[in-house]
C-alpha cells in the first residue's frame, strides 16, 4: 500500500517555473527547491511501525523464585523500521532546470521534475521565443556591459531622443528579421514558408546565433530607458551587449542595469513562483495548473482543425 509520501511523489510529474531574484544563481535555487520538496515529502504522515510478537521476561518475587522466570507473549513495534534508524524516506529527487539565466539576471526560470524533464527537452526542441525586460542607462560603457563592471568611457546623451532611438531599434529589428529568414533553411518563395510564417513557426532549425523577434521602448526617461525584447537562442550577455551596441548607434554609450525575464516559452510571471511558495503543495498546484492549461490550449487547437475541415456537402 503506497504511503501518503509515495501519492506525493508521484504528482510530482511535470513542469512549473519559479521566480529567480536578482544576485542568485540558478544553481542555488535548484538545491533550495529541491531541499524543500524532499521537507515537504519526508513530511507527511508516515505509515504506523510494523508489530512484532516478542517474549518478554518479567521480574518475579521472592516467594515466587523457586518457580522460576515469567515469560508472556507480547506485540512491540519493530524498531529497525523507525525513521530515525532507516533515515528519511526520500533523500533525492531531480529538479530539472531549462534555459538559464546568470547571477546578475532576474525573472522566471523553468523548472521539471520526473517525466518532465523529457517534456521540457521537447518544449525546447520547438522555437521556443522568450521576453526580456531591459533596464538601460546612457552616458557609460563598461568592460562587460553592465553597470558593475569597470567604466571604460563617459560620454554625452543631450542629443538622444525618443524618436531617435525607435528609428535604431527598428533597423535592429529589421536585421534580425533578416537572419531569422536565413537561418530558416526554407524556401522564402515556397507554399511551405508562407504556412510556417502565417502559423509563426518560421525559425532556425537548432542551435543558430541569437536573434531579436521583437524590440521595442517601453520607458524613455534619458539617462535611463526601458526596452522589450523577444529572441531566441540568446544570453543574458549578449542582450547587455545589444544595450550597449544601441548607445553606439546613437553616438552614445549605454550599459545594462538589470535584465529580467518576462516570460519563457508558455510560462510567464503569473506562472512563478516566489520563494515563499517554493513548497511541495504549490509546486503540486503550478504542475497541475500548466497541465490544465496545456490541455485547454490542445482542445481549442483540435476545435479549430476540425471548424476548418470540409464537409462532405461543401466538398460534393
Amino acid at each position: 500500500m503506497a504511503t501518503p509520501a509515495i501519492r506525493m511523489f508521484r504528482r510530482l510529474e511535470g513542469l512549473f517555473c519559479v521566480y529567480k531574484p536578482s544576485g542568485v544563481h540558478w544553481k542555488l535555487v535548484r538545491d533550495i527547491v529541491e531541499t524543500n520538496l524532499l521537507k515537504g515529502l519526508n513530511a507527511t504522515s508516515s505509515q504506523p511501525l510494523p508489530q512484532e510478537v516478542r517474549f518478554l521476561v518479567h521480574p518475579v518475587s521472592e516467594t515466587e523464585a523457586p518457580k522460576g522466570l515469567t515469560v508472556s507473549a507480547s506485540s512491540v513495534p519493530v524498531l529497525a523500521k523507525h525513521p530515525l534508524v532507516t533515515g528519511p524516506e526520500f533523500q533525492h529527487i531531480r529538479v530539472g532546470v531549462g534555459h538559464r539565466l546568470d547571477a546578475f539576471s532576474s525573472g522566471v526560470l523553468v523548472l521539471a521534475l520526473g517525466n518532465g524533464n523529457k517534456a521540457m527537452n521537447d518544449l525546447y526542441g520547438t522555437r521556443v521565443t522568450r521576453d526580456y525586460t531591459l533596464e538601460g542607462e546612457f552616458g557609460t560603457a563598461t568592460d562587460d556591459f553592465s553597470h558593475t563592471g569597470r567604466v571604460v568611457e563617459r560620454s554625452t546623451f543631450g542629443h538622444i531622443k525618443q524618436d531617435k532611438l525607435d528609428k535604431v531599434l527598428a533597423m535592429l529589428q529589421g536585421a534580425n528579421q533578416k537572419a531569422l529568414l536565413m537561418y530558416s533553411n526554407v524556401d522564402m518563395h515556397s507554399q511551405e514558408a508562407y504556412e510556417m510564417a502565417v502559423q509563426g513557426l518560421l525559425g532556425p532549425e537548432g542551435k543558430s546565433q541569437p536573434i531579436l523577434t521583437g524590440l521595442r521602448c517601453l520607458h524613455f526617461q534619458p539617462p535611463n530607458f526601458t526596452l522589450e525584447v523577444r529572441c531566441l537562442n540568446e544570453t543574458q550577455k549578449y542582450l547587455r551587449k545589444v544595450v550597449h551596441e544601441i548607445g553606439l548607434e546613437l553616438r552614445s554609450t549605454a550599459v545594462c542595469k538589470g535584465v529580467r525575464r518576462t516570460r519563457d516559452g508558455p510560462f510567464t510571471l503569473q506562472d512563478a513562483l516566489t520563494h515563499h511558495h517554493w513548497t511541495a503543495s504549490n509546486v503540486i498546484q503550478a504542475i497541475r495548473q500548466y497541465h490544465s492549461k496545456k490541455n485547454l490550449k490542445y482542445s481549442h487547437t483540435q476545435m479549430k482543425d476540425t471548424a476548418l475541415q470540409p464537409t462532405e456537402e461543401s466538398t460534393t
